[in-house]
Parts: structure tokens; C-alpha cells; sequence
């Protein structure tokens, strides 16, 4: 791996469940080093299954993800254990991710003996990351059911640190949380990325968690990334219809701009059978013949933004 590698690259991942369940299609995203990229989307448009394809708990149908310079796939076949450490996630429900029959101490225990970690040393870490998370010790001995959503979260973030990842996989990382925890879980993701030069993928509904965190964000609709840009810009002018109306209907965006709200209509269609042309243009405001028709390709605007849409900039061009 050069100084140039991405530390995650996905090269043309598509993803066919079933044989007729087309999940991904053909998903091309680089991480770097040190970065936090988000990925949003409505609920069935991949965001799942491209996490899951990154930590290497779905195997691509066809093209590669690499960690690191190297082929997950070919990682997992040879040094399993190696590549888990390298790349962590942090599951949504987190209490559910728990077992309820096992102490939170047993559950950090158990990865400490999976992963033949020397135990004294790991004890002594998973310690000092249990007082950077704010965790008493007494949380040791609780089960799952005894404890708050936010402890919850942290003992999942204290999981994670104690493999030492390069990689985090961030699957909604405050859902449910009132907006207090939220802002203490977020602060804290933060300086964890910089006292232990982590990577994050954060995947969230939350625009307002994605704005303030993140800084670069790809949209997914359906399989497919349609836009891609440093947040501030994606936010700022939105290139491609759906991203527009996404941010359209989230006052929480930006409170002192005013979009005009964009309402789609009908749901994201199935992904055993999506519309010909363009996947969105069944429910795209600014949608043309060509759109039905003709796939568009994933088009590299400038530097860092790439979006997939035959008239980008549509929307804004016709409010002014």
C-alpha cells in the first residue's frame, strides 16, 4: 500500500441476492486515511449491504473491494482473524448486537479470546478505554437490559477500540438517542478519530449527524451511488434531483437556508426489477424522454464530485 492507496476502495461492486435481488450495482467509492465519509440514502437503496461487503460479511457478485491495497476476499482467506481487527463495525441496534445472557464484561472479554489477544494487556487496555468512554467499571458486571442506549453504544465503540482498527463501519451510530447523547456519542466519535487515526464510513438518515461530521458524502439510490462530493458542497448545491430532494424535506439541514420542498412520489421501486434508463426517473421532478431510455454514467463533474444524472444542476437551473 502507497501513500496514494485509498485505505477502502470498492472497483465496480454489484451485489445479486437470490439471482434476481440486485442489491449493489456496480458501486465505485474510495476511503482515505483519516477520513470520515458518509453514505445516505432511503431505506433499501444499499447502504446495509455495501457496509457489509466493506467488513467482508457479504461477498461481492462481481468486482473488488480492497482494504488496504489488498482484496478483502483474499484477506478472509488468509489471515481472518487479521482483517476482523482491521475492520470494525458499529451495528444500529446496539443492545440487540449483545447477547442477553452474557455480562457486558464477557462480552468484551470474548473477543479478547477469539482473537488470542495477551490477556493482561488487553484487560489493561480495555480499562483505559472504558475511562476515555466514560464507562464506571461497575458496567462490567450489568447485562444488556440493565444499561442505557448510550451505554449501550459506548460498550459497542469499546468493542471496536480494542481490536485497534483502521476501519469503522458506523451503521446509524445515533438512532434513537435523544439529541443530548447524540451530541456527546458524535463528540466523541470525533476525538476517538483523532487519538487513534481511525477511518470512518458513516451511514446515516440524520442529515444534520452527516453535515456536521463528515467530509465528503455519497448518496445511494437503489444500488447505485447517483452523487458524490466534499459535504459542504453536496450540501450546498446539490447536483443530482434526488440528493435536492432529500435535503429538501430535512429542516434540519440548515436552518437559515429555505429549500423548496420537494416531495417525490410513490416508493423506491424493487430492486428485483428497477426502471430501465435512469433508476430514478420514475420519480424524478426534472426527468426527460432520454432519462427512461438511457443509463447515465457516473459522471466526474470536478475534482471530488462525481454525479449519476444526465442534467445535473437541473433543479437549480430551473428555480432561477
Amino acid at each position: 500500500m502507497t501513500a496514494d492507496t485509498p485505505l477502502v476502495e470498492f472497483g465496480g461492486v454489484s451485489v445479486v441476492f437470490d439471482g434476481r435481488v440486485r442489491a449493489l450495482d456496480d458501486v465505485t467509492l474510495a476511503i482515505r486515511k483519516g477520513e470520515i465519509v458518509g453514505l445516505v440514502g432511503e431505506s433499501g437503496s444499499g447502504k446495509s449491504t455495501l457496509c457489509r461487503v466493506l467488513v467482508g460479511l457479504t461477498r461481492p457478485s462481481a468486482g473488488t473491494v480492497c482494504v488496504g491495497g489488498q482484496p478483502v476476499g483474499h484477506q478472509l482467506a488468509q489471515e481472518p482473524l487479521a482483517f476482523r481487527r482491521r475492520a470494525q463495525m458499529l451495528l444500529q441496534d446496539a443492545v440487540a448486537s449483545l447477547s442477553p445472557r452474557m455480562t457486558i464484561g464477557a462480552a468484551l472479554e470474548e473477543p479478547i479470546a477469539i482473537h488470542q489477544l495477551p490477556r493482561a494487556e488487553a484487560m489493561e487496555q480495555l480499562a483505559a478505554i472504558l475511562r476515555r468512554l466514560g464507562l464506571p467499571q461497575d458496567v462490567l458486571a450489568k447485562f444488556p437490559h440493565q444499561i442505557s442506549g448510550g451505554q449501550a453504544r459506548r460498550v459497542g465503540v469499546a468493542r471496536a477500540l480494542l481490536m485497534r482498527p483502521e476501519i469503522v463501519v458506523a451503521d446509524e451510530p445515533t438512532a434513537g438517542l435523544d439529541v443530548s447523547v447524540q451530541g456527546e456519542l458524535l463528540n466523541l466519535l470525533l476525538d476517538l478519530q483523532q487519538e487513534f487515526g481511525l477511518t470512518y464510513l458513516l451511514v446515516s438518515h440524520n442529515l444534520s449527524v452527516i453535515r456536521r461530521v463528515t467530509g465528503r458524502t455519497a448518496v445511494m439510490y437503489l444500488g447505485q451511488i447517483v452523487d458524490e462530493a466534499a459535504t459542504r458542497d453536496l450540501f450546498a448545491a446539490p447536483a443530482h434531483p434526488y440528493t435536492a430532494a432529500l435535503l429538501s424535506t430535512n429542516p434540519a439541514v440548515d436552518p437559515g437556508k429555505r429549500y423548496r420542498p420537494i416531495v417525490l412520489q410513490g416508493e423506491i421501486p424493487s430492486a428485483v426489477n428497477p426502471p430501465s434508463g435512469c433508476r430514478f426517473h420514475t420519480r424524478c421532478p426534472v426527468a426527460k424522454p432520454r432519462c427512461a431510455i438511457e443509463p447515465p454514467p457516473l459522471l466526474a463533474l470536478e475534482a471530488g464530485r462525481r454525479v449519476r444524472c444526465h442534467f445535473p444542476f437541473a433543479l437549480d437551473r430551473q428555480r432561477h
